[in-house]
């Protein structure tokens, strides 16, 4: 049996690495995984208590809204009012999602198809990449991080599109490269949009991911974004409520009634009590990501110190929960893939390949700070022992 879209997927970057971690925990070793991005932190007690409370009402387990129970969309437009001084519509500006994946995918289907064309950062998250080619569209690739102008690599890029892209894909803090920006980079994000007919579509996973001081900035910040962006905000990072895939589209009004529209005949929403536990959390919890914050900050801190006591000096991130670390020069030869497996085997640490967020990936490894900082403190003394070894 055929299966197109399945059969044109490329090999998973990352499954080698995974096999490699659970041959090697197979054999008794303790292998630290900071390879997936998965958030290890509890969600607020609140969140629980009234997911629970919730549960127990039989009228809750009926379906649900598509496009998010009315107080869900209320509590994330007083989030947004709260935080970065934000005025939208709950009515007609806010779509609730099943995470941010479910949303940026199904988005893509409204905003692209057949013969259409995306500009996407390389390296980027998989499914910024993956998820305008699933809608049929093209994907025009825009260097980022490192020494790159951006700006001036998008403008090449869309010049040299044709046809010319629909669509920018963005995501800042940035995953895997961790870059941030502040709010005129928005402003000229907007201003190229308007004077390029694109749409902005802005995945602001790590909107509550910034240190020493830095606040990453919300597109919809820009006086008349609406006009071309949208932005993807999710409980996942910020509530540390990754499995109960709470998500939202908000901004444009046309094209948030879009995405409504196809999720009306995709599905009925996220579970009830998970929507209304999210509402109370957001209303009664707005201080929780705080606190999340300061995990992720000092486990970035543990890190960063621990690799350079290895010798191996990496740049401190000013915000998301991940570490963007170039290969060490000396095993630069080897590849992302393969240093990421060197990792593994003979150091007990798991990492993500840079090759596995596209070619602009090559030459680093990702680190995922989802483990304590005791732990993060034993992947690192495993990695000067295996490169002192290995020098």
């Amino acid at each position: 049996m055929e299966f197109r879209r399945i059969n044109a997927l490329p090999p998973y970057a990352f499954a080698a690495i995974d096999a490699l971690k659970i041959e090697s925990r197979r054999n008794g070793a303790d292998v630290v995984d900071l390879g997936f991005g998965n958030p290890d932190l509890p969600p607020p007690d609140l969140a629980i208590e009234k997911l629970c409370e919730s549960v127990r009402n039989p009228r809750n387990h009926r379906y649900s809204a598509s496009r998010g129970i009315p107080k869900l969309r209320l509590a994330i437009t007083d989030l947004y009012q709260r935080q970065f001084g934000v005025e939208l519509d709950p009515e007609t500006q806010a779509c609730a999602t099943i995470g941010a994946k479910e949303g940026f995918s199904h988005l893509m289907w409204v905003l692209l198809g057949p013969g259409d064309a995306a500009l996407v950062p390389s390296p980027s998250y998989p499914i910024h990449i993956w998820g305008p080619l699933f809608a049929g569209a093209e994907v025009r690739h825009v260097r980022l991080g490192g020494d790159h102008d951006f700006f001036e690599n998008l403008l090449a890029a869309w010049s040299e599109s044709w046809p010319r892209p629909r669509v920018v894909v963005l995501s800042f803090p940035h995953n895997p490269t961790t870059t941030c920006v502040d709010l005129d980079f928005m402003v000229r994000l907007v201003n190229f949009a308007r004077e390029h007919d694109v749409i902005l579509v802005h995945d602001f996973a790590y909107a509550d991911l910034g240190f020493d001081g830095y606040q990453p900035p919300s597109i919809l910040q820009v006086p008349g974004a609406d006009e071309v962006a949208v932005e993807i905000y999710t409980l996942s990072k910020s509530f540390s409520m990754a499995g109960w895939r709470v998500g939202f589209l908000l901004g444009n009004a046309e094209i948030v009634a879009a995405l409504a529209k196809l999720k009306s005949y995709l599905d009925y929403g996220t579970f009830q009590p998970i929507q209304i536990a999210a509402t109370v959390t957001m209303n009664e919890e707005p201080d929780f990501p705080k606190v999340v914050n300061a995990v992720y900050r000092d486990r970035r801190d543990a890190l960063i110190d621990g690799l350079a006591r290895s010798g191996w000096v990496v740049d401190p991130p000013q915000g998301s929960m991940f570490v963007w670390a170039p290969i060490p020069p000396e095993y630069s030869e080897l590849g992302s893939m393969d240093f990421a497996k060197l990792l593994v085997s003979e150091a007990n640490v798991a990492v993500a390949p840079g090759m596995g967020f596209g070619l602009g990936g090559e030459g680093y490894v990702r680190f995922a700070l989802v483990e304590n900082e005791q732990r993060i403190g034993q992947a690192v003394r495993n990695i000067k022992r295996a490169l002192n070894k290995l020098g």
